[in-house]
């Protein structure tokens, strides 16, 4: 057996510490939270996760988007299918930056099934990952919603 010695910076990781500590992030809540607000009414919809860079080109931030059709595939992005009045949410794909693709290989510490699954099909079956519902069907969708919201506005 081989024995590697690393060197750590104890500062350097203190620092990383409380960086993360200080992330105060939970995907279930933020998915939540877009859920309650019912965007589309009763009607299942998307929520998109996908990070941008601030102004000052170095800070990232993750921008949360209730849809009704799919966006197309992009890396550093989550995506989730959301069934308003249930608790049932759908992982449609988390797609990591392509640098950090390897980390979720099988056999490492990081492996996830998800992740890898994604990755798969956004390399080998895009088409397929971002198949949404035709045109027809999301016009009577749009049309359902502006019906029900008309009978809100008279009660």
């Amino acid at each position: 057996m081989r024995r590697i010695k690393l060197r750590l910076n104890r500062l350097d990781a203190h620092d990383r510490l409380l960086h993360l500590k200080k992330q105060d992030f939970n995907i279930a809540d933020c998915c939540q939270d877009i859920i309650r607000q019912e965007p589309f009414g009763k009607h299942a919809f998307y929520i998109f996760a996908h990070t941008r860079t601030d102004d000052d080109g170095v800070r990232k931030r993750l921008i949360w988007q209730p849809r009704l059709t799919k966006p197309l595939a992009q890396t550093n992005s989550m995506l989730f299918k959301a069934y308003p009045g249930s608790d049932e949410i759908k992982v449609i794909w988390i797609i990591p930056e392509e640098h950090l693709w390897k980390q979720y290989k099988v056999g490492n510490v990081t492996e996830n099934k998800t992740v890898l699954d994604s990755i798969d099909k956004f390399k080998n079956q895009r088409a397929l990952l971002e198949a949404d519902l035709s045109d027809f069907q999301i016009d009577q969708v749009y049309k359902d919603i502006s019906f029900n919201a008309k009978y809100k506005r008279i009660d």
